[in-house]
């Protein structure tokens, strides 16, 4: 008897169409950013108008990148994403740097940071989930109930994503279709029912008269800003917008997943950028048009406190109890819980594919370059999820967002210069989708990103974070010529 045909290895897994992808894109972005983030830049930069140019300007650099970045997810429709396309365009060192600083900060921090979202506002509906309800104590470290939320939180999506692609795609379709549809009938009974004459009389009678104003418990007055402190301004401001706006590039880890990728990875970038930027804006106006953009940290009502004194800077939670009355925050609550859970779930998803990219290229533990018998990075997946839970007990979260927008920004920068750097050194590689508008659009893009990260670097209340930022990623040089002999050869198998 002949013996019989050993079982194929595993490997990734076609299964992801069109609308997983956009799903996973749209998913990816929408979490709790957009219903926070408004009332610091109000007040940053003071008045409704700037408020909008804030995320008209957001909405125009992600959506530049993203056609921009479109011509290299489909050059190089592999595992890995954005890690691909450093290494191709500039070598083995720039993409460990981001890679490095992926899954030290940006991938795994958002994560910790998107679970202790979820975590805060089920302590609506469950009070017993709260930062403040401490379990234990020793010496400086403490863990409270909201900190074992958000670790289970991680563990479980990271649990189900090790099933198999098709498990992960499938809660990112039901819930990212479900927030969206959400988001939407909240722009329409928001206009419908919660329209206030009062707030939009007080939000657009003078639109550019910026100034900024104090965050809670601040001791210092309004301050009328000049031209050069309102660019300052509403660069700040722009680093919660662009955090809120971030993980549109997600879907380019998981390039060898997706069907008909050359076409598939540019237009669900494309479209979910757009649908995304389009929400966000309606969304905002819809905060306008129902509170009055200034008011007190002290006054004891909604309206009173406006959105920029918002309780714990919940806009949407206050707008939806104006218009809903109390049951309005219960609303709000259950939404948000869905949609840091869909984001969750796709950024988790997503990251571990750039992380077995790196183990296959002999930069990173080369156990992580293997697939469980469902076709995933299983490994890299619970690497992930151990960084990130650790990040959660650390309580350090916190601080690593603060500076994580700046290396997130850098690299996309950099990223997008490999398209003007490929065009000159692989001029006849196969290109099914060239950046639109180039060079303009991708120049613009660059120009943007870059004086976004360099107001960063000097504006006081971001320059520290930013230059640990800068630092976090200058750590990974001495790691990688450590360590680059150590991790062991490219592997040739998954």
């Amino acid at each position: 008897m002949a013996d019989a045909t050993p079982p194929s290895p595993p490997h990734f897994q076609r299964a992801l169409t069109l609308f997983d992808a956009i799903m996973l894109v749209t998913g990816s972005m929408i979490g709790s950013g957009i219903f926070i983030v408004s009332a610091d830049i109000a007040r940053q930069v003071g008045t409704a108008g700037w408020l909008l140019v804030v995320w008209l300007l957001t909405g125009l650099i992600t959506t530049a990148g993203a056609v921009s970045y479109g011509e290299l997810a489909a050059m190089f429709p592999k595992v890995g994403g954005q890690y691909v396309y450093l290494r191709e365009a500039f070598g083995r060192l720039v993409a460990f740097l981001y890679g490095w600083t992926l899954f030290l900060v940006i991938q795994t921090g958002v994560i910790a940071a998107v679970a202790v979202a979820f975590a805060k506002f089920l302590g609506v509906l469950w009070p017993w989930s709260s930062v403040t309800n401490v379990l234990f104590r020793v010496g400086p470290l403490a863990l409270s109930s909201a900190q074992v939320v958000a670790i289970l939180l991680i563990i479980g999506i990271t649990a189900l994503n090790a099933q198999g692609v098709r498990t992960g795609k499938l809660i990112q379709n039901v819930l990212g279709s479900t927030k969206l549809v959400a988001l939407a009938l909240l722009i329409v009974f928001g206009v419908a029912l919660g329209l206030n004459h009062a707030a939009v009389q007080a939000n657009f009678h003078d639109v550019w008269a910026a100034v900024r104003y104090p965050a809670p418990g601040a001791s210092f007055l309004p301050v009328p800003l000049s031209v050069g402190a309102l660019v300052i301004a509403i660069g700040m401001a722009m680093s919660g917008s662009l955090f809120s706006s971030d993980s549109w590039n997600n879907i380019g880890f998981a390039g060898e997943e997706i069907q008909n990728p050359e076409r598939t990875l540019v237009r669900s970038m494309v479209i979910g950028t757009g649908i995304v930027t389009a929400l966000y804006i309606l969304l905002n106006i819809v905060y306008l048009l129902v509170l009055p953009l200034a008011g007190s940290p002290d006054a004891a009502t909604v309206a009173g406190r406006g959105i920029m004194y918002a309780k714990d800077d919940r806009v949407a939670t206050a707008v939806a109890e104006s218009v809903l009355g109390a049951p309005g925050a219960y609303v709000m609550a259950i939404l948000i819980m869905l949609s840091t859970f869909g984001a969750n779930n796709g950024i988790i998803l997503s990251g571990a594919r750039a992380y077995f990219a790196m183990a296959k290229d002999g930069l990173f533990f080369p156990g992580l370059a293997r697939l469980n018998p469902a076709g995933v990075p299983s490994r890299a997946l619970w690497a992930q999820c151990l960084w990130a839970s650790l990040l959660c007990l650390s309580g350090s979260y916190g601080q690593l967002l603060n500076y994580v927008m700046f290396a997130v920004i850098l690299f996309y920068v950099v990223t997008i210069v490999g398209i003007f750097v490929l065009r000159r050194t692989r001029p006849d590689a196969p290109r099914p989708y060239r950046a639109w508008g180039y060079p303009v659009v991708p120049l613009i893009y660059i120009g943007l990103a870059s004086a976004f990260c360099t107001v960063l670097l000097v504006a006081p209340d971001t320059a520290e974070y930013s230059r640990r930022g800068l630092g976090l990623v200058a750590l990974g040089l001495p790691v990688f010529f450590l360590f680059r002999n150590r991790f062991g050869g490219p592997t040739a198998s998954a």
